[in-house]
């Protein structure tokens, strides 16, 4: 049973793993789609939409939670004015995961992580 587990851990340590996720959300943010494999995606999700709705709040303190995350000013100046005022008006569900191919090498099921028009 899976009580009070919160999320996956995509087999890595720790630090590896939120290198991974840090990674997906600044490609997610910089070129709007990223492929990856599913799980990844499902986790990237999670923390994509926490940060665009930070980013939906204008704010000294809320830039710099999203500067924490993302390591680069350029970006963050992005988010909080192109791609967060999208948002605006919607209360959720920022990103879209659509299912794409079996990688060849070992058959893991890819997607690609997209931010919704």
């Amino acid at each position: 049973m899976r009580h009070l587990v919160d999320h996956r851990k995509l087999g890595r340590p720790t630090d590896q793993r939120l290198a991974i996720l840090r990674s997906l959300v600044k490609a997610l943010l910089e070129h709007g789609k990223v492929e990856t494999t599913l799980e990844r995606a499902k986790e990237a999700r999670r923390v994509a939409e926490k940060v665009i709705s930070r980013g939906r709040e204008d704010s000294v303190h809320a830039r710099r939670q999203a500067l924490r995350l993302l390591n680069d000013r350029a970006l963050v100046k992005h988010l909080f004015e192109e791609v967060a005022p999208q948002y605006k008006d919607r209360p959720g569900g920022y990103t879209q995961i659509v299912r794409t191919r079996l990688r060849r090498g070992d058959g893991t099921q890819l997607a690609v992580l997209k931010l919704v028009e």
